[in-house]
């Protein structure tokens, strides 16, 4: 199986390659590296490895924890081959090329990006987070999600409407990004699977998600506003 692979290291000579051989004592084959953060003489990579199915992932765990200065932030199954930021560019060109399906077209692609679980489309009521508090009132209402998305959907807290990473305690981590029209935001979700802890959207991921939202938007535009109203209702 194909699994995503985040620690935080020491950004020194050899240590990225103290992490690799590790990983391929313990079985794993790198697919890809990909250096999220590097600060404070610190780096966080994401490893796409291909996993025997039939190996223990503590196994991996306890090669990585007698690293001296790594710590593993998540491994979490990945939903296909690694891709990278060339893939946004052709992802927008599609939803360019059918404009009708585009808001679907990204939902579905977004999870495939960024190794996630699954993505929606919500339309957030302009008052929920004043009335939340005190019960009552219209849920903010799913109009698209990925074919992984759990039924029924359970959204998190997304107020106030501004692009950040999320997690609910024993739970799901998330990505929002509103798209500045209708209420409309997109929610990225990764899951813990069993005994794989699934690591955070870290600040790039989130900004690559808040990237593609505003160019979709860009894109789409009046379209937007109409999949925002509801049935029956007239966009102001």
């Amino acid at each position: 199986m194909l699994l995503r692979v985040r620690v935080t290291l020491p950004d020194r000579p050899g240590a990225l390659g103290q992490v690799a051989r590790t990983l391929g004592v313990a079985g794993a084959d790198i697919v890809q590296v990909v250096v999220l953060e590097r600060l404070g003489g610190r780096a966080v990579d994401d490893f796409t490895v291909v996993w025997p199915g039939a190996t223990r992932v503590e196994r991996l765990l306890a090669g990585l924890a007698a690293i001296p200065g790594v710590q593993v932030d998540g491994v979490w199954k990945a939903i296909g081959a690694p891709v990278n930021g060339g893939h946004d560019a052709e992802l927008l060109a599609q939803v360019a090329a059918n404009p009708v399906d585009g808001l679907a077209t990204l939902v579905d692609a977004v999870p495939g990006l960024l190794a996630a679980d699954w993505a929606a489309a919500a339309v957030v009521p302009a008052d929920w987070a004043a009335r939340s508090g005190a019960g009552g009132g219209s849920e903010p209402r799913s109009v698209y999600a990925s074919w992984r998305a759990p039924s029924p959907l359970h959204l998190p807290e997304v107020t106030p409407l501004r692009a950040r990473p999320m997690a609910e305690p024993g739970g799901a981590r998330y990505a929002v990004a509103p798209f500045g029209r209708a209420g409309l935001v997109l929610v990225v979700a990764r899951a813990d699977d069993e005994e794989l802890p699934a690591a955070a959207f870290h600040v790039t991921e989130v900004d690559r998600v808040a990237q593609l939202v505003r160019a979709a938007a860009v894109i789409l535009g009046d379209r937007l506003d109409a999949v925002g109203t509801p049935a029956g209702a007239t966009p102001v």
